[in-house]
């Protein structure tokens, strides 16, 4: 099968819209994804997939820490801006929990150690004990067949 026909095929699944971020000597480096799942309950763990081309796995490697940051329905912005799509160039306002760079106002902002990686394709899997977390009263955004959408009376509806 061919590469657009795969990737249209797993653009069907609906899923939030994170940003990755970690911080390596003073500088925080973010980037956008939907590859994430939780992985265990106890110990508290996750997973993050990450191109092998993408600048931040160096980061998280040299870091040993990430956090992921899932946006809500007001963070179509950021989600554009770490996914490259807007091209200028932002001063963007971190917070921080358990030293690792988090987005303020995301829906849930969780705090992780790597605690292991693999090379799986093209990509890295990195998976994170989970040091801490916040939870904030805000609605999603969801990414579906390549548009961003937010949920209304539990229906998705595209975001102009």
């Amino acid at each position: 099968m061919d590469d657009l026909k795969f990737r249209k095929a797993m653009g069907q699944f609906t899923t939030g819209v994170t940003v990755i971020a970690t911080e390596t000597e003073e500088n925080v480096f973010g980037m956008t994804a939907n590859a994430f799942m939780s992985v265990s309950l106890d110990p508290k763990m996750i997973l993050i997939s990450v191109g092998h081309n993408a600048k931040i796995k160096e980061k998280i490697q040299k870091s040993g820490k990430f956090s992921v940051n899932i946006l809500s329905k007001n963070q179509q912005d950021l989600s554009m801006l770490f996914a490259g799509q807007l091209k200028e160039t932002r001063q963007v306002d971190f917070g921080y929990l358990e030293s690792v760079p988090v987005i303020p106002k995301a829906v849930v902002s969780i705090a992780c150690d790597v605690s292991s990686e693999y090379i799986e394709g093209d990509h890295t899997l990195f998976v994170g004990k989970v040091l801490d977390l916040n939870l904030e009263d805000e609605e999603p955004l969801v990414f579906y067949s390549g548009k961003y959408r937010s949920l209304q009376e539990g229906e998705a509806v595209i975001q102009k």
